[in-house]
């Protein structure tokens, strides 16, 4: 029986029972996932990403550790500069001044890349600068970063570096203790091919350092990267201080297999061939043009497109068919911009034909020129 508002009570409504032999989910009654298990997740990922740092694998999309990070290591009385290439960088922005930090916010246009350089200038211009967040590539506007040149800068002036790697771990290099990168978080939904529930962060000394020394640092918090490093790595990852998400574990372990099985150069080279072979068949096309107009500035992960005057970008995008991996840009963008998505399993040629022979439908185009380009430019980028 159950109670309405009214106080009136009804009989519970029957739960129908399927017929027929139950059927046996492989999602359901799984033996515990291990603390030997995870801990062997945690040092696969800390391959990936060329570290001797400790990993940590949280448990939730990539925002949490990123914001994790974040609160962390800035605290009234620090100062960061956060490079700002797409909206990513602005959501750092505000979490680092919810933080009390002061930010120095160095914002480029969206359509290109930030300049080591420009980095440099900007720290010698604030020399209190002890943290830098940036994005390594943008997947919502389609540029990538040159991380490589920026750590040297950054840790020249003694700052922190804090990355986000989510869109680009598995599609471009990633080195991560080579770079100075202190902070490097991940996630296993872009090119990893993987689960968007699960994510990771490797934390060198320096930034351990950093968080014990901040009072303001998350204690006893799903925030709070000393509890894991004092309950679970510094504890010798013995005993699990929760309960995994098991299924999410297990598909980062089966896609850390598949990048294995495929080795990571060559699915890097996917990527870039994905890339670079989207962009060739879009000029070839005619009709719509890269938004990021350096090929050295843009994501092996995504590309971005601009669309021409009075043509609607979210209009254009709902012609086309749902299965494609195509979409209208997010906020301002979205009457602007159309984002081609190629990672994961979508960094195939076979998708990106359909992409472009989609858009050469749905804009008046004729496919066969572009479909020529995008061949040629996958066969070269292969090869590179």
């Amino acid at each position: 029986m159950r109670q309405t508002r009214s106080g009136t009570h009804h009989p519970a409504p029957a739960v129908p029972r399927a017929k027929g032999p139950r059927t046996v989910s492989p999602f359901l009654d799984l033996p515990p996932l291990s603390a030997a298990e995870f801990a062997a997740i945690e040092d696969r990922v800390a391959a990936l990403l060329h570290t001797e740092a400790d990993v940590i694998v949280t448990q939730g999309e990539a925002l949490l550790p990123l914001e994790a990070a974040i609160r962390g290591a800035a605290h009234p009385g620090s100062t960061a500069l956060n490079i700002v290439t797409g909206p990513y960088g602005q959501t750092f922005g505000n979490w680092l001044r919810s933080c009390g930090a002061t930010v120095i916010d160095l914002a480029v246009p969206f359509d290109g890349a930030v300049s080591a350089e420009q980095v440099a200038d900007a720290l010698d211009a604030a020399p209190a600068v002890d943290f830098v967040s940036l994005v390594h590539a943008e997947a919502a506007t389609g540029n990538t970063n040159p991380v490589a040149g920026i750590g040297a800068v950054v840790r020249e002036h003694g700052a922190l570096l804090m990355l986000d790697a989510v869109a680009s771990v598995a599609a471009e290099p990633l080195l991560t203790d080579e770079w100075g990168i202190d902070l490097c978080v991940i996630g296993g939904q872009k090119a990893m091919g993987g689960p968007a529930g699960v994510s990771a962060v490797s934390v060198s000394e320096r930034a351990w350092e950093r968080i014990a020394a901040n009072p303001a640092a998350p204690r006893r918090s799903y925030l709070s990267l000393l509890d894991w490093k004092e309950r679970w790595t510094d504890a010798g990852r013995a005993v699990l201080p929760h309960a995994p998400a098991q299924l999410e574990m297990l598909a980062l372990g089966a896609c850390l297999d598949r990048i294995a099985a495929d080795g990571l150069p060559a699915v890097i080279a996917r990527h870039r061939a994905a890339a670079a072979a989207t962009r060739a068949g879009v000029r070839a096309l005619g009709t719509l043009t890269p938004f990021v107009t350096e090929d050295a500035h843009a994501a092996p992960v995504a590309t971005t497109l601009r669309t021409p005057d009075g043509v609607d970008a979210t209009a254009l995008a709902a012609r086309l068919d749902p299965a494609l991996p195509v979409q209208p840009g997010g906020g301002a963008l979205a009457a602007t911009m159309l984002r081609v998505n190629h990672y994961g399993p979508a960094a195939a040629p076979d998708t990106v034909r359909a992409c472009l022979t989609g858009l050469a439908a749905a804009t008046g185009a004729d496919a066969g020129p572009a479909l020529a380009a995008a061949e040629a430019a996958w066969d070269t980028a292969v090869r590179a």
